[in-house]
């Protein structure tokens, strides 16, 4: 008989999701995140916390994990702040959960009152696009 393969096999691996262990000796230089992402604007929207921002709205935007936020459509990272701690990051998610909607979307509003996906900005670390981007090798010779 024929083997067939699943089709999440021909994607990128992306590793478990956060929550699911870690290494505490990476954790002394490491920021942790609390976050929100939206389906559209005013639309469902979901907390969380991670320590690895752009990896966890990946997941979210992959439909990585058949929960809320697969079954939602909610992948645009419309909020989301640091924190020097996971449980510093873990109380603010569970602090922003408890809220009701209308102080949540005062939160997104007050950075974000466009609700633009803050994905990319977050990603390509302040490039506008394309065009701000130099290669490392830029200005060397080659020789």
């Amino acid at each position: 008989a024929a083997v067939i393969a699943r089709p999440e096999e021909y994607f990128v691996f992306i590793p478990a999701h956060p929550r699911e262990g870690g290494d505490p000796e990476r954790a002394a230089d490491m920021d942790f995140y609390t976050y929100i992402v939206a389906s559209r604007r005013n639309g469902t929207i979901y907390t969380g916390s991670t320590d690895d921002l752009l990896n966890r709205v990946a997941q979210h935007k992959a439909k990585t994990y058949r929960g809320f936020t697969a079954k939602h459509g909610v992948e645009k990272l419309v909020w989301w702040e640091s924190h020097p701690t996971r449980d510093e990051a873990f109380r603010r998610e569970r602090q922003i959960k408890k809220w009701n909607r209308a102080w949540k979307l005062k939160l997104i509003e007050a950075t974000n009152p466009d609700w633009n996906d803050l994905y990319d900005p977050a990603r390509l670390d302040g490039l506008a696009d394309a065009e701000d981007w130099v290669p490392a090798s830029a200005g060397t010779s080659g020789d």
